[in-house]
């Protein structure tokens, strides 16, 4: 992730530079990409749908079921994390303390996706509204205010465009790992097992 996080880094400042350079405007340095609109909006729109996938795929696979996916819990009966937590001496804080810390804890998982997929969100918008603000001054043109810009096609299109690749993602391993196998993989299901087996 680092690796990769850096060459989007290198890579969006030569992109950035050379736009502007084909503008006339003055070129950024590495310190000013970091917090230009440019890199950050590049940087959270991608996080944003990293988070909602993940938020959605724990939160739906509590309730829906792909018969024969390695990926969905069985029809029929329940699973080990469908039980009622036991108070034991190595259970975390939340468990022992109970109420509403136990209320919260058993389902802190979508709520820490959640609160990832909003952060990045509003990062996302930041950096969107930062880069087309700074687009429009370059140009000489007028420039929507950040609750204008919120409704905008171009902000939608940058999340949307996002979004629909992360739920074809999921979709497509929901549903492969009902006929596809990768031997030694836990994302797969047995070679020989049944389509229609778990």
């Amino acid at each position: 992730m680092i690796v990769c996080w850096y060459g989007q880094f290198v890579t969006g400042w030569k992109t950035e530079n050379k736009e502007l350079a084909e503008e006339g405007q003055k070129l950024l340095t590495r310190g000013e990409y970091l917090h230009s609109g440019h890199f950050i909006q590049a940087t959270f729109e991608n996080w944003e749908s990293e988070f909602l996938q993940m938020m959605l795929y724990v939160l739906l696979t509590v309730f829906l079921r792909q018969k024969g996916s390695s990926e969905s819990k069985p029809i029929e009966g329940k699973e080990d994390v469908d039980r009622e937590p036991q108070v034991h001496p190595r259970a975390p804080w939340p468990v022992k303390r109970g109420g509403v810390w136990l209320s919260l804890y058993k389902h802190s998982l979508s709520i820490a996706f959640g609160l990832l997929f909003l952060v990045s969100f509003i990062f996302h918008f930041y950096g969107s509204f930062v880069e087309y603000r700074t687009e429009q001054i370059a140009k000489k043109l007028p420039f929507e205010s950040a609750q204008q810009y919120i409704v905008d096609s171009r902000f939608w299109f940058e999340s949307f465009q996002n979004w629909q690749s992360e739920f074809l993602a999921v979709a497509s391993i929901v549903i492969l790992s009902i006929w596809l196998r990768e031997k030694g993989s836990p994302e797969s299901k047995p070679v020989d097992m049944p389509y229609d087996e778990h």
